[in-house]
This record gives C-alpha cells, structure tokens and sequence, in this order.
C-alpha cells in the first residue's frame, strides 16, 4: 500500500497531433497537458521550460538522445517569434538534427502537418495563455 499519491512526470508514449493550444497548455490524444510540451518518437513529455528564456541545452538533451530519428525540431517560442541562441542551434545541428524556429501557433501547425506526412520531426513548444 502506498503512503500517499505519487507524482510522475507527464509522458504519452505515441506520437499524436496537438488538437489545440493556449489557456497555458495543448490537448492531444483525448487528454490535456497544462505547460510546456517535447514532442519526440518515444512520446510526448511534459517540458520545464516556462518561458522562451528558460530553453537550454539540458532541456533539449531528450531530443539529442533520439536525433537517429528526428531530421527536424520545430521550437514554439511563445506568443512571438524569438532568436535561437547561436549555441543552442549549434548543439541541435551537430547532432544531425534541423531546426526551425517560430511562434508556438505555427509551430503547432507545422507540426501536424509533418506528422500526418510521417515526417522525422520533434517538437519543443512553449505553453501560451
């Protein structure tokens, strides 16, 4: 028996298109997520980054770790499109991996429409109100 509720991180073990955003979170797969999504093949994960400025190099390593199966990574910045830093992007391309970056909106679309097409691409979207 256990002594009290456990905590886990928000995972989703698929892959499924983001059905809507805003109100500081998504719905995908019949569920919601409040707060930032990362979006890869092995499912979809809650992600700690709460505003763009809070997007490293550790927060990205999931990504990273499955760049064999991502060509491309699309970033939601928020509300407005935001600059990657230099050594962000680099970190990403030495990986082999493409990236894109651009407000949470079209980044969310974009996403879809690759994944409908079966397309290797990762997600990393910053929640928006």
């Amino acid at each position: 028996m256990s002594n009290g509720i456990e905590i886990r991180a928000a995972h989703f073990p698929g892959r499924a298109p983001i059905e809507a955003y805003g109100n500081g979170g998504f719905r995908f797969a019949d569920m919601s997520h409040r707060g930032s999504l990362l979006c890869i093949p092995s499912g979809i994960y809650g992600w700690d980054p709460a505003v763009f400025a809070e997007i490293d190099g550790p927060s990205l390593e999931r990504v990273i770790a499955e760049a064999a199966e991502v060509s491309l990574l699309l970033v939601g910045t928020g509300d407005s499109l935001q600059p990657l830093p230099a050594a962000l992007r680099a970190m990403i391309r030495e990986a082999g991996i493409s990236v894109e970056v651009m407000s949470t909106g079209a980044a969310v679309r974009t996403y879809n429409v690759l994944l409908a097409e079966e397309r290797a691409v990762a997600a990393a979207f910053i929640a928006v109100e």
